[in-house]
């Protein structure tokens, strides 16, 4: 007879993310950054991204 074993998933609450408050003026913006846990793209690989998509829309 074959035996079946269970194994329990730990779970874990997800981070709460980050808040960065700048008053500029007379309003004040709120910032909340998240981070993915399975992101595979680096930061610096995300940022030269947005730039160069930023630069060829600008043409």
């Amino acid at each position: 007879m074959q035996e079946i074993t269970q194994t329990a998933t730990k779970t874990t609450a997800a981070p709460k993310p980050q808040t960065v408050k700048r008053k500029i003026g007379k309003t004040t913006y709120e910032l909340s950054l998240h981070f993915s846990q399975t992101s595979t793209e680096r930061m610096s690989d995300k940022v030269m991204r947005l730039l160069e998509n930023d630069l060829s829309t600008k043409k």
